[in-house]
């Protein structure tokens, strides 16, 4: 294995936009869930007359699908994503706009038949639940609660049980429910990961900016030089994702209430 500061030093210089992991590949293994979300999300495409993948990263998963609907939409937060995501999907035929995760979905009502999202930061069910049409479908994988929990209590301590819980199938489902769509089928999953050094946990870290919030090489050295040391010496660090697929549908008939604005939205 190289030296601590040459990991470190690779994982620092390597770009994070976008939502492609191909840099972890001989450095760091991830189960897949059993179900194939991008085999199942390209079948629904195919299908579709009008479709809206919120959060889009940098195109990758969208990408994907050997088929696009006639009318296809993306938004996506990150400036660096939505440059790399216009450059991927226009040729495809698909439009990409520029849309904070927090703010309400810039679109009409009842735009689409279909709207998926793969991870997205946190599901704004009243606004999916408006701009789908009546009898419109959402599919989406998302993260489940406590995911790679052991790297974020390796590097900030034992977190709270509500952090824990946050992102749970069960709390989804009723967010959904409340805002007016049918839960057609959900299932989880535990996968288990792992990092196979240092400058996996660096790159994964500084590209999954919200597991440590507060993370740098220089903030967390003592930490990492540690953990380092016991890769080392034990191999591979183990921890474990968790996602969930979900499926939801609006109703044939059916009146959403509009969102309420002006309030601040989950951490």
């Amino acid at each position: 294995m190289k030296p601590f500061h040459e990991l470190v030093a690779e994982a620092e210089a390597a770009p994070t936009d976008g939502w492609d992991f191909s840099w972890f590949e001989g450095r760091a293994t991830e189960e897949r869930p059993s179900w194939g979300y991008a085999r199942a999300m390209a079948e629904r495409l195919a299908h579709a007359d009008a479709a809206l993948d919120i959060q889009t990263g940098g195109g990758e998963v969208l990408a994907s699908a050997r088929k696009l609907p006639r009318l296809t939409v993306a938004t996506e937060g990150w400036p660096s994503n939505v440059a790399k995501a216009t450059a991927l999907l226009h040729p495809l035929g698909a439009v990409v706009v520029a849309a904070p995760e927090d703010a309400p979905l810039p679109f009409g009502d009842q735009a689409f038949d279909l709207v998926v999202s793969r991870h997205p930061v946190r599901p704004r069910w009243t606004e999916i639940a408006r701009v789908l049409k009546p009898g419109g479908t959402y599919f989406a994988q998302h993260v489940g609660p406590g995911s790679v929990f052991e790297i974020v209590e390796y590097f900030l301590g034992p977190q709270p049980e509500a952090g824990r819980n946050d992102r749970h199938p069960d709390r989804e489902r009723a967010g959904a429910e409340a805002a007016g769509l049918r839960i057609v089928d959900l299932r989880a999953a535990r996968l288990r990961m792992e990092f196979h050094d240092i400058g996996a946990v660096v790159h994964f870290l500084r590209k999954v900016v919200w597991m440590v919030p507060d993370f740098t090489v220089d903030r967390y050295r003592t930490r990492l030089l540690s953990l380092h040391e016991r890769i080392v010496a034990e191999g591979p660090f183990v921890a474990h994702s968790t996602r969930h697929l979900i499926e939801a549908r609006r109703p044939e008939a059916q009146s959403v209430k509009p969102e309420a604005q002006n309030v601040k939205p989950e951490a």
